[in-house]
């Protein structure tokens, strides 16, 4: 057994991050540079980290240089792929996805100077999302080819803006996670700051809580009857002393930091998660890396820490 074996062995826990299946869109924003479509990706993933209050949950998955090989995009510009995920679970699924894209997409890239939207999946059914969208223009907008891409053509004051006439969407996977358990804060928060930059360079997954990290990790269902959920008290360090035995902190934890992971289906956060798990596992006064699991209760879409398991669980 090498060091890293050894070191996995030492601090990964036997267990799978629960997830559950989502129906998600697909677009690629491009702009004049990458302050612009920076601006423009933190206007259009805002307020989009958990499914428990928000709209939906979004996060960018991918930067494309916009003329490298891999990496071209329509225009030639510098581009973000950008996904939206909602649960299937909710009967309205189809409609509200659609209600996210047309508010995010219409309220935050046309209003952001520069920027062209183009969309990312072939399917059918779709959206005629620009046709809803260049409304805008009262009158004024134009279908056109640009780009080699069928769209549509909207005035504005900064110039035009382009957008594709459909919009694809399919199903994908919500809910993969990743747990740090920490001696100290700051190790506990580098150990997700490694695990969030290494999920970045994987794609067809995002990260959707600030910078990739949630300090909050909740568990499904609540005391109170009007929650769905809420925080996981058995893994809260503070409360350790007042819950006693049912306590799951360990000894020597005072933090522990998660990261979710959203893609286009479970292969996809399953190399995220092992990608995630082994830029983290260096990280010094890192305890443990587990999983929050709710024994089936939120979804079936396990993702198993342990590569083997996994991969006997997923055979055929």
């Amino acid at each position: 057994m090498n060091d890293r074996t050894e070191l996995r062995h030492r601090l990964v826990e036997d267990t799978y991050a629960e997830g559950f299946r989502s129906i998600y869109a697909e677009v690629l924003i491009t702009a004049r540079d990458r302050k612009w479509l920076d601006h423009c990706c933190h206007a259009v993933t805002g307020h989009a980290s958990s499914t428990i209050l928000c709209d939906c949950e979004a996060g960018v998955s991918q930067i494309f240089d916009g003329v490298s090989p891999g990496q071209e995009t329509p225009d030639g510009r510098i581009g973000a792929v950008v996904q939206f995920h909602v649960p299937r679970f909710r009967k309205d699924r189809v409609e509200h996805l659609e209600k996210v894209l047309l508010a995010r997409l219409s309220q935050n890239v046309l209003t952001c100077p520069t920027t062209r939207l183009f969309n990312r999946l072939d399917t059918d059914p779709y959206y005629k999302l620009g046709r809803k969208i260049a409304f805008f223009g009262d009158g004024h907008q134009t279908r056109e080819v640009r780009y080699g891409v069928p769209g549509w053509v909207i005035p504005t004051l900064g110039g035009e803006f382009f957008l594709s006439r459909r919009f694809g969407f399919q199903d994908g996977v919500m809910g993969g996670n990743l747990w740090f358990l920490g001696a100290t804060e700051d190790a506990a928060l580098e150990a997700a700051e490694r695990a969030a930059l290494a999920v970045d360079q994987c794609p067809d997954t995002i990260t959707t809580f600030p910078g990739g990290v949630a300090a909050s990790a909740s568990k499904a269902g609540s005391s109170y009857k009007f929650l769905i959920a809420s925080t996981f008290a058995e893994y809260c360090p503070t409360l350790k002393e007042k819950l006693g035995e049912k306590s799951r902190v360990p000894d020597g934890v005072v933090s522990i930091q998660e990261i979710i992971i959203n893609g286009r289906d479970l292969n996809s956060i399953y190399h995220a998660t092992q990608a995630a798990i082994e830029a983290a596992l260096s990280t010094p006064n890192l305890v443990r890396i587990s999983a929050g699991n709710y024994g089936g209760r939120l979804g079936k879409s396990f993702i198993y820490l342990n590569p083997e398991k996994h991969a006997a669980a997923n055979a055929g």
